[in-house]
């Protein structure tokens, strides 16, 4: 989080993690895609020629609330194990993550592995797994093979994490995760800084005015409810919901 009092913004930082092609790019895409153009900023990429993400993308929303403006960078790590230097610098600062998994079966060991890593390069960054807003997406729900909903609601149901099911390619669940990340992450720099107090700033507004520029009629609490397991009030402190 950086806060620039003589602005009065704050820039929140969210990033994508999880295997190569696991579908964050296409996560952020379809994002930027649904927000309104009033909100989003250019979507930057860079690709190589198999269109694997070779560095990272970024991806700036910004809304308004009170008397502060904040500025939310959405950022993506290359999955490619060869990145890993990479994708320690791009999570150094992050207050929250969204881990993509792929659905496939064939792809359960690449998740975990990829898991561990996100754990390894907080650390080295001086960053908890544990403290760190997370949601885990398993995206791909329409490919062949994919592991069912009630293997994974199984699944969600033994951890603390929030946990959706996505078609990132034609924005199934995508809108819904990164709401769920937002709030998480929210709720957790609220209950640190106390941002509504000290900026006369209306969270609740705040997140239904971010759900509206993504074009969602649905109110807060609905989208936050598609969430097949997972507790997502751990972090929220009361006034937070839509």
């Amino acid at each position: 989080m950086q806060l620039d009092f003589t602005a009065r913004e704050l820039t929140v930082k969210l990033v994508y993690y999880g295997p190569a092609l696991s579908g964050k790019t296409t996560n952020l895409q379809s994002l930027h895609k649904a927000a309104n153009a009033d909100a989003a900023g250019r979507l930057m990429t860079l690709e190589t020629k198999d269109d694997r993400t070779l560095f990272f993308d970024l991806l700036p929303l910004t809304f308004s609330g009170g008397d502060l403006n904040v500025r939310l960078k959405v950022f993506t790590v290359p999955g490619q194990v060869i990145h890993s230097s990479t994708r320690r610098l791009v999570v150094q600062g992050a207050d929250g993550v969204a881990f993509i998994a792929d659905s496939r079966g064939t792809e359960t060991q690449h998740n975990a592995e990829s898991f561990m890593d996100l754990k390894e390069n907080l650390k080295a960054n001086g960053l908890s797994l544990k403290e760190m807003p997370l949601i885990i997406q398993f995206n791909k729900r329409d490919l062949p093979d994919v592991r069912s909903d009630e293997e994974i609601a199984k699944l969600a149901s033994q951890g603390r994490e929030p946990v959706y099911l996505a078609v990132a390619l034609n924005g199934g669940g995508v809108v819904e995760s990164f709401m769920g990340l937002l709030y998480l992450t929210w709720s957790s720099l609220e209950a640190t800084h106390e941002l509504s107090k000290k900026f006369n700033f209306d969270a609740k507004q705040f997140m239904a005015e971010v759900a509206k520029q993504l074009g969602e009629t649905r109110s807060v609490d609905e989208i936050l409810a598609t969430c097949v397991g997972g507790a997502l009030d751990v972090l929220a402190p009361e006034g937070t919901k839509g």
